[in-house]
């Protein structure tokens, strides 16, 4: 157990006029389950990074632990096991030279042979692969799959693994980031089950099951910097909640409070000219003693200016923390049929694999808001494709109404092409609306005119989400919607989802979104 100290962090990336932080402080203890939120664009990852060693910022971080970083790079074509050890050390590098070594039988490949053999020791290597198997099959893995090129894992699976592998170093303190991205509900649940029987770690993650289920401690980048909290995102989120609440009540007076102090300073700037200008008026005075009198009160103007200055940026400091999520809106239209798809005796397969489902019948009404489950692979993303038109069954019908308004949205913003604001235009979407709801998913106004690619995972997915918003539609198809985005978003989503009477099929992980929203939920799985 030992401190590691992070003291007045600065990083700004090459080319950016605005610093990811600026003056970053907090200490963490190195046995810990740390969870790392807040909003897209705050710098998780960055932060990460930088205590990784792959970024370089100015500041302190003091550690008597080494980190090491999730996710990281492994050879896709090797057996998985070797690949994973190796990843992390060079063992079959040491293994290779400890052979040889000893076919030479030189005194100085010996002495070679025992430099080997003592690094080997020193990074675990004698029973690393039985410990390794173990790791794998508590994350619900079969240990004897290793020997399979580890690209031929699924990527839910690849994710497993690698922090599996990580378990292995003993003395190190991980920085995780994002692992549920690629797991299902199944998945998801095993990992969280997995890390509540470890410890040292930073965890980033937007999934609110997993920073519940596993963290001890939170650390919340905030507009105002980073703050530490005993407890899971739940009890951060609840005091969060209290205090915005408060400075909201609060903000009225504020406001008030500042701009009387304004009007206060310039009185007193004024009284403080005037004064000088009477030096110079008309009629016999003592203007030496009129200069000193006045120098006296300029001082004596500029300290109390200078104590209403400070007065006022607390004040507005108090409200510059606090968190905006606003209300999202919808636009949902009413179709004249009540029922709005109807699946037949729906059959699929794609070429001449096995159907993923086989005569499937079933039929979405307006207002229902239905979630697709089922494990990696099972077929949801392409039910949703069916309920598009994107695909065709293979044998059977879907029905939809005449003049039926879809709006879709994908897993992933790849696709995007251009800025925020010419996709809106291209789209013939109601440009104040759109604008509105980005602002609202706390993008900045800078990023309107941005093109897409260069946003982050998060803020592309929120533009997806509000080019779909923004879409007047009878019927919304989301695949994944909250991938990559931060928990108080997927809180105005849930929000918003709940109190609309919008016509929705989704795919979703998050147990708490899904209690939350779904009206009605099917295992894609069991349709078989």
């Amino acid at each position: 157990m030992a401190v590691i100290q992070v003291k007045d962090l600065r990083f700004a990336y090459e080319g950016s006029a605005q610093e990811v932080f600026s003056g970053l402080s907090f200490n963490m203890d190195s046995a810990w389950r740390l969870g790392l939120v807040g909003r897209n664009g705050r710098g998780k990852t960055t932060l990460l990074r930088l205590l990784a060693g792959e970024l370089r910022g100015a500041g302190q971080v003091h550690s008597a632990v080494p980190f090491d970083l999730f996710p990281f790079l492994v050879p896709g074509q090797r057996p998985a096991g070797q690949a994973l050890l190796d990843a992390l050390a060079p063992y079959a590098e040491w293994e290779a030279g400890m052979e040889a070594c000893l076919k030479a039988g030189t005194p100085g490949a010996l002495a070679q042979y025992a430099d080997l053999e003592h690094r080997y020791a020193l990074h675990g290597g004698y029973g690393a692969r039985g410990r390794l198997m173990k790791e794998v099959a508590l994350l619900g893995l079969d240990p004897e799959a290793l020997v399979r090129p580890f690209d031929s894992f699924s990527p839910g699976e690849q994710a497993r693994l690698k922090l599996a592998a990580l378990f292995l170093r003993e003395g190190r303190f991980l920085l995780i980031d994002e692992p549920t991205n690629h797991l299902d509900l199944q998945g998801r649940d095993r990992m969280a089950g997995y890390l509540k029987g470890k410890s040292g770690f930073l965890i980033a993650s937007h999934d609110r099951d997993i920073l519940n289920e596993v963290c001890t401690h939170t650390l919340a980048l905030e507009r105002q910097g980073a703050r530490l909290v005993a407890g899971n995102y739940a009890s951060y989120r609840e005091d969060k909640r209290r205090e915005d609440e408060h400075e909201r009540d609060r903000h009225d007076s504020l406001l008030a409070e500042i701009s009387r102090l304004g009007r206060s300073a310039r009185e007193k700037a004024a009284w403080s000219d005037r004064v000088e200008a009477g030096k110079t008026g008309q009629g016999p005075v003592d203007r030496g003693y009129v200069g000193h009198q006045s120098a006296r009160m300029m001082k004596r103007a500029r300290s109390i200016q200078g104590r209403i200055q400070r007065q006022i940026e607390e004040k507005e400091g108090l409200l510059r923390n606090l968190e905006y999520a606003s209300p999202l809106k919808i636009q949902a239209v009413p179709h004249p049929s009540r029922t709005l798809l109807r699946f037949e005796g729906v059959s699929f397969r794609y070429g001449e694999g096995a159907p993923l489902f086989a005569g499937l019948d079933l039929a979405l009404h307006q207002g229902e808001r239905l979630a697709l489950s089922g494990s990696n692979g099972a077929g949801k993303t392409t039910l949703l494709k069916l309920m598009e038109g994107a695909l065709s069954p293979t044998s059977g019908s879907v029905w939809r109404p005449r003049g039926l308004s879809v709006s879709t949205l994908p897993q992933t913003g790849a696709h995007l092409r251009g800025s925020p604001r010419a996709l809106a235009l291209e789209r013939g979407l109601d440009l104040t609306l759109f604008l509105t709801l980005l602002r609202k998913f706390d993008l900045p106004r800078e990023a309107f005119d941005q093109e897409a690619g260069s946003l982050s995972l998060g803020q592309r997915k929120k533009l997806m989400l509000s080019l779909s918003l923004a879409q007047p539609a009878h019927l919304y198809l989301w695949d994944e919607p909250l991938n990559d985005i931060d928990p108080e978003s997927r809180e105005q989503v849930e929000e918003l989802l709940a109190g609309a009477s919008a016509s929705l099929v989704f795919i979703e992980h998050e147990r708490t979104f899904l209690r939350r929203v779904a009206t009605r939920e099917i295992e894609v799985g069991g349709l078989r």
